[in-house]
């Protein structure tokens, strides 16, 4: 095993390099020789925090590890683009849930650039190239005549035209990863330049194109960290609902009016807060959570129950620690998260209602 790099994920009350060096090795730990990242070893892996953990590794220098998990991908990818939602311990042959979530599959694309963006491996993103057009193919197959898309294909085929707020702005992020991808291999794709502009206008203007899951705070700040909603309509948004979901010093809520804040959520925000600019209140929420942190395996739990003072569930999740070594990594400067999350080089989509 290497040894990561970490001098850009060492940040004032939340990690050392000491530290940094145990969560990444908390995910190495868990991640199968096949490449494959559960959750956690005996629970499931899903193709979206799987790729959220295969980020944090290429943050950290991890960049072997993290190729083995794209590989698993592209080694296990159904014959219409996607992948199912859930595979017992990261065994590809152990399905658990045979629907297919086009959120989950979406989200190669911005892993896949961002892994090029970290090592500038040319070969890998002409390997990587066929995987993620027939991921596209497949979630744009599911977008709706409002631009939405629906959230998933049941495994008999029946597509969901229902759409998800938290899930159209990840793959409107994941859309423009594509789409950079494609600038860098010359290959025009129009088609998700239209795709993707649409899918941002039904974000910005058309909150009712989507179910109303206003309680989760996912749906709160996702349309900012995607890239949907930006400059002034995103401090505004961020401002309306702060109260409701920040609980100080403890971290974000999961959904109201539960008391229970989530370390994967609260880490999301603060990626959100950086890419507004504010890496202030970044800090301090990332701060908020270390409670969450398990000393031993350098991992975190998901969440906490704040009126009980009870850590719950008991689980210390891949995602939850990939998640928070993403937010440190943009706070920190490293170049491919900057990119990613920040916007560099990565195409707005033709929207006709943003002259940004």
């Amino acid at each position: 095993m290497t040894t990561p790099r970490t001098e850009h994920l060492v940040l004032p009350g939340v990690l050392t390099a000491e530290q940094a060096a145990a969560t990444v090795r908390g995910i190495l730990d868990v991640q199968r020789e096949d490449g494959a990242i559960p959750w956690f070893r005996g629970h499931h892996l899903d193709p979206w925090d799987h790729t959220e953990a295969a980020m944090a590794l290429d943050a950290a220098g991890e960049h072997e590890a993290a190729d083995r998990a794209y590989t698993w991908l592209a080694r296990h990818q159904n014959a219409d683009g996607s992948w199912y939602a859930a595979y017992a311990d990261g065994a590809f042959d152990d399905v658990t849930d045979r629907a297919r979530e086009t959120n989950f599959v979406a989200y190669i694309a911005v892993g896949v650039w961002h892994h090029y963006l970290s090592t500038g491996d040319d070969t890998f993103l002409d390997r990587m190239w066929p995987a993620v057009v027939a991921a596209v193919e497949f979630v744009l197959g599911l977008q709706q005549p409002g631009g939405q898309i629906g959230w998933r294909r049941e495994d008999d085929g029946t597509a969901t035209a229902d759409a998800l707020l938290t899930g159209s702005s990840s793959i409107h992020h994941a859309l423009r990863c594509a789409l950079a991808i494609a600038e860098q291999r010359e290959e025009p794709q129009p088609d998700w330049e239209l795709a993707a502009g649409a899918l941002r206008h039904a974000i910005r203007r058309h909150p009712e194109r989507f179910l109303d899951k206003g309680r989760y705070s996912m749906d709160w700040y996702y349309p900012v960290l995607g890239g949907a909603v930006t400059g002034a309509e995103a401090k505004s948004r961020i401002e309306e609902a702060w109260d409701r979901f920040v609980v100080p010093g403890l971290g974000v809520r999961c959904v109201i009016p539960n008391p229970w804040v989530t370390g994967g959520e609260s880490a999301e925000l603060a990626l959100a807060l950086w890419v507004m600019g504010e890496s202030d209140r970044a800090l301090e929420i990332l701060q908020s959570i270390q409670h969450l942190r398990d000393a031993d395996s350098g991992l975190y739990w998901t969440g906490y129950v704040f009126d009980d003072e009870t850590i719950w569930p008991q689980e210390l999740t891949t995602w939850t620690a990939g998640s928070l070594l993403l937010a440190v990594a943009a706070l920190g400067g490293h170049d491919a998260t900057c990119a990613v999350f920040g916007g560099e080089f990565l195409p707005m989509g033709l929207d006709p209602d943003c002259c940004e």
